[in-house]
């Protein structure tokens, strides 16, 4: 059951969301206590047979375990009837409802935000697209990969000349769940202060995008070119040294060193009486190179300590492995684990906020498909003979004949160790 204090207890989200950017969102939401009703297809959703990495998984590959902790799933079919009936009455009872289908999609299957506030005037319907609900990239498919090359953040790090580099991380999608939280979160205070629902659209281009205001506003505002230099700087708008550089045994991140200091500890008398704000930007490609050269000649941990101990920030690129092993990782608890009845023990990222009085919570594990559909259609109303009637039709799958009986909970929250 949701603690009473969760700062979102007593909310209903449906979720019918598939990949990332959506699920990602619909959990932040379930985290924080709201009830999320997945509703997904009767085969289940996408992403549950698309395994990032190939991590299958015994029964829910990892990526559909990461995106839908905290939530209870229905399966329906949305194209029958009987399955839109459902659905209808669930979004009667719900808070906020959540999609992220292809523009026309919504509309086509009768769940556009007008069909739906037809049935619950105060409803927050958040539609997520890749480029807009409307425009000559409507109907584009909205894939991380081509929203980030499309960003043009591609081109603000890295060598003059060379491929542009992707982000190391699945970061439209990311942001895009970021944002979608965000509206849902100040739609649902608009509702609270006023008892009105409403529309709100959110794309993953607007979201890449606006995540660049400094670095655009000095594009537009201060009429400052995005050129790349010859040697690998990490941005474009920042004076070096400025960049990640290879040691004797690793690799460190460094950013904003004073010329002089820096040039008396790595010994490059070059640097002696340099102005960091000027020769910064004029000598960047110099500065970059020279700092590499001496750099290599000893390990990492050398020039952290050295380097940091003389207030120049420097740091480890670390590797997964390394970041999850993280003393700062371990003592902020950022990795959860539980025992999930399918796949066993699961350490997954936890929660990016702390509240002292309404902490995030782990309520439940990733559902099975359909797992909690008697459950939730007898919640809204439907007979247990209403219910035999839409499994028997095809227009909803329970998982199991006990399916709600066995379910995902779990009661106590384990912290990660180190």
């Amino acid at each position: 059951m949701t603690a009473p204090t969760a700062i979102l207890a007593g909310y209903r989200i449906i979720d019918c969301s598939i990949a990332m950017a959506g699920p990602f969102a619909a959990q932040r939401l379930g985290d924080l206590g709201a009830d999320v009703i997945k509703v997904e297809p009767t085969t289940g959703e996408w992403q549950r047979h698309a395994a990032a990495g190939g991590a299958a998984g015994n029964e829910i590959n990892v990526s559909f375990l990461s995106l839908n902790r905290n939530k209870r799933s229905v399966a329906l079919d949305l194209k029958s009837a009987d399955g839109k009936e459902a659905l209808a009455a669930l979004v009667s009872g719900a808070d906020v409802f959540l999609q992220n289908y292809r523009p026309g999609v919504a509309a086509r299957l009768g769940v556009d935000y007008e069909s739906l506030r037809a049935i619950n005037p105060s409803i927050v319907y958040v539609s997520i697209s890749g480029y807009g609900e409307d425009g000559p990239y409507r109907d584009r498919p909205g894939q991380d990969l081509l929203l980030q090359a499309m960003s043009g953040a591609m081109l603000s790090a890295g060598r003059h000349g060379d491929e542009p580099s992707p982000a190391g991380q699945y970061l439209a999608d990311a942001v895009t769940a970021s944002t979608a939280f965000e509206g849902v979160l100040a739609a649902l205070l608009h509702r609270e202060r006023t008892g009105e629902g409403q529309l709100v659209t959110v794309n993953m281009l607007d979201a890449l995008t606006t995540l660049q205001m400094q670095e655009l506003s000095v594009f537009t505002v201060g009429k400052k070119t995005q050129e790349r230099s010859a040697e690998p700087h990490a941005h474009v708008y920042i004076r070096a040294p400025y960049g990640v550089f290879a040691t004797s045994d690793g690799f460190v991140a460094l950013a904003f060193a004073d010329l002089h200091v820096l040039g008396q500890l790595i010994d490059e008398p070059a640097f002696d009486g340099w102005n960091s704000e000027v020769e910064g930007w004029t000598r960047r490609d110099e500065i970059h190179a020279r700092t590499a050269a001496k750099l290599r000649e000893k390990p990492a941990q050398h020039w952290i300590d050295t380097l940091g101990a003389a207030g120049i920030w420097i740091g480890p690129v670390l590797g997964y492995q390394e970041l999850v092993d993280d003393p700062q990782i371990a003592h902020n608890g950022t990795f959860i684990e539980y025992e999930h009845p399918t796949e066993g023990l699961v350490k997954t990222p936890g929660f990016p906020y702390r509240f002292s009085k309404t902490p995030a919570q782990l309520y439940r594990g990733a559902p099975r498909t359909g797992e909690h559909t008697r459950e939730v259609l007898a919640e809204a109303g439907f007979t247990p003979e209403q219910i035999a009637a839409l499994l028997s039709s095809g227009a909803a799958v329970a998982t199991g004949a006990g399916a709600d009986a066995v379910g995902t909970d779990v009661p106590d929250l384990v912290p990660a160790s180190a």
